[in-house]
């Protein structure tokens, strides 16, 4: 099969070559013949022949060398950092209307990853900026002797503390997700005391934080974890700990969103291939609006929806579901915002054991 833009295309940089030859051997042949009739001097057809087509190599070496000129401009532009100039003519139905193409589609992926660079800094910036003014204020107070090292002041030191090493953690994973050097280590196991650990360990954690520092992703104790297996025996294939990173950000998200003394649904059920799965983590918050769900996966966004988080959540990173993508991607499955009634229902699905090629 012939492959998009091979070939000899009709307006393509070959074709006007072609065409140029064609005209120039008729220019020359016509003047032959006129000069032959004519009884005109050899000399004067000639140098008429190439004065002709000269004229006419002229005018066709225009129209393909001016469009590389500015090519070359813009990509000069672009290799100093200026990805806002893009190619005229990528209209054109030749060559240079494909390259001229592919270089504007160049700069508008450079645009944007330059464009994400600028917000990732940013968005670091605040994070991190945040638990260190507030550290930085609290040890003045206690060096200066405004305050004394109570445990009370220890306890929101620690607390901030523990959230810049939260912080940390998640720039190493978002690190690790950026280079690749994750590997699965899937294995076969029961989904019902897997997702009951995981429910359990985010519920202790909660109390943990909320009792002894006051920090953490949510310090929610309101909101009620419900986990829903069917059949009971269930069982998968996949990386306990990549899954346990999608559950618990996963659960996270819910809980903040939550309204007060909510309901957190984690579904489990058998999927169509073998040891796969399908799971879905509902709770009865806002929701995510549709023009806002292709965006939630995105890092550091956090959601247009208003006062979008319940007491006792400081609002997170905006790192957490786009994790859990990582995650999910890794394992060759999806993970998506579904239509629910109520509140917001995210929908994964893992792919189980890897089947054989036939």
């Amino acid at each position: 099969m012939t492959r998009p833009g091979s070939g000899l295309r009709p307006f393509s940089i070959k074709a006007k070559l072609g065409t140029l030859v064609v005209v120039s051997v008729f220019i020359t042949t016509g003047l032959l013949m006129v000069a032959v009739r004519t009884r005109t001097e050899l000399r004067f057809i000639t140098v008429f022949s190439v004065i002709a087509t000269l004229l006419i190599t002229q005018f066709v070496a225009h129209g393909l060398t001016a469009p590389l000129d500015e090519m070359t401009r813009v990509a000069r532009s672009i290799s100093h950092g200026d990805y806002t100039r893009r190619v005229r003519g990528a209209d054109r139905r030749d060559e240079l209307g494909d390259l001229a193409q592919t270089i504007n589609l160049m700069a508008d992926d450079l645009e944007a990853v330059d464009l994400h660079r600028k917000e990732l800094v940013a968005n670091v910036s605040h994070e991190l900026r945040t638990p260190i003014a507030a550290l930085r204020a609290v040890l003045e107070n206690v060096v200066d002797g405004v305050s004394a090292a109570d445990p009370e002041t220890m306890r929101t030191a620690l607390k901030q503390t523990e959230r810049l090493g939260r912080l940390v953690e998640t720039l190493l994973d978002l690190s690790r997700l950026d280079n690749g050097v994750v590997t699965l280590k899937a294995r076969r196991f029961e989904v019902w005391p897997y997702l009951s650990g995981v429910l359990k360990e985010a519920n202790l954690a909660a109390s943990h934080r909320r009792l002894s520092s006051g920090s953490g992703n949510h310090t929610r104790t309101d909101v009620h974890l419900h986990l829903d297996v069917s059949p009971p025996e269930l069982t998968a294939h996949a990386d306990a700990e990549r899954l346990h990173q999608v559950v618990a950000n996963l659960i996270d998200n819910a809980v903040k969103h939550s309204p007060p003394h909510g309901r957190v649904t984690v579904r489990a059920r058998r999927g169509a291939l073998p040891e796969s799965l399908d799971l879905e983590v509902l709770d009865e918050g806002p929701g995510i609006p549709e023009s806002e769900r292709h965006r939630v996966f995105e890092r550091f966004n956090r959601g247009k929806v208003a006062s979008p988080h319940g007491p006792g959540s400081d609002g997170g990173t905006g790192l957490g579901l786009a994790i859990a993508r990582w995650a999910v991607d890794l394992h060759g499955g999806r993970i998506g915002v579904a239509e629910s009634a109520r509140g917001c229902r995210i929908q994964v699905t893992l792919p189980g054991t890897p089947q054989p090629r036939s």
